[in-house]
């Protein structure tokens, strides 16, 4: 069982007038599906879900949901928020047990930042991706995935082949070493270098305007 337990009630009814009358009870309205039951129409105590939310373990989460002293494990699998008052008014929860596999969205930390050689000379981080969909078993989703860039120098890439994935964890894209993150110049490294290289070039100039006046010497 989840560190989450939340009470649900069974809609009777639904569609947009039965939402907003669930909301105007102070309640949140929800829907269970997959696995082999149909789906549900669910609400929840708004109190309820807000605190669930704010615990940090909610979202993409294994959680457990109680319903007439019947517990079910279940997978956030999306909550739509207000736009403008940031409160929630829709979740949805996939059945789901610890053995399956499931599809998540995982966020990418970056390690080892300090050992980057593109970094300590004034290099970007361009990150092309900050989570990475992933196959996971429900039980043991990865909070995030570490990914190293020691060694990376300007004009170096990560691609997912150079990153070590917990065990029973693959990404959902087979096809192609996809690209999380690049190392780019700053406008002030690039600039010093192209300074750096227009002096050489200015000195090589005069180096050869030199040899010439000797020659005529």
């Amino acid at each position: 069982m989840s560190d989450i337990v939340l009470n649900v009630e069974v809609r009777e009814r639904t569609g947009t007038g039965g939402a907003r009358e669930t909301r105007r009870e102070g309640r949140v309205p929800g829907i269970l599906y997959g696995g082999k039951l149909g789906p549900v129409a669910i609400s929840l105590k708004n109190n309820e879900l807000q605190k669930a939310i704010n615990s940090g373990r909610f979202l993409a989460n294994m959680i457990t949901i109680e319903h007439d002293g019947e517990t079910q494990t279940v997978f956030t699998k999306d909550v739509q928020f207000d736009p403008v008052m940031d409160f929630p008014v829709h979740v949805d929860f996939q059945r789901v047990d610890e053995d399956s596999t499931i599809a998540v969205e995982v966020p990418v930390q970056f390690v080892n930042e300090d050992k980057s050689p593109g970094l300590k000379r004034g290099g970007v981080m361009n990150i092309v991706r900050h989570a990475i969909e992933v196959n996971s078993p429900a039980g043991s989703i990865p909070s995030s995935i570490e990914v190293d860039v020691s060694g990376l120098d300007i004009g170096d890439s990560v691609h997912i082949s150079a990153v070590t994935l917990p065990e029973g964890v693959a990404p959902t894209i087979t096809d192609r070493d996809f690209t999380i993150a690049t190392l780019q110049g700053s406008r002030a490294v690039i600039e010093d270098a192209a300074d750096t290289e227009a002096g050489d070039e200015a000195e090589g100039e005069a180096e050869g305007e030199t040899a010439e006046g000797d020659a005529e010497d």
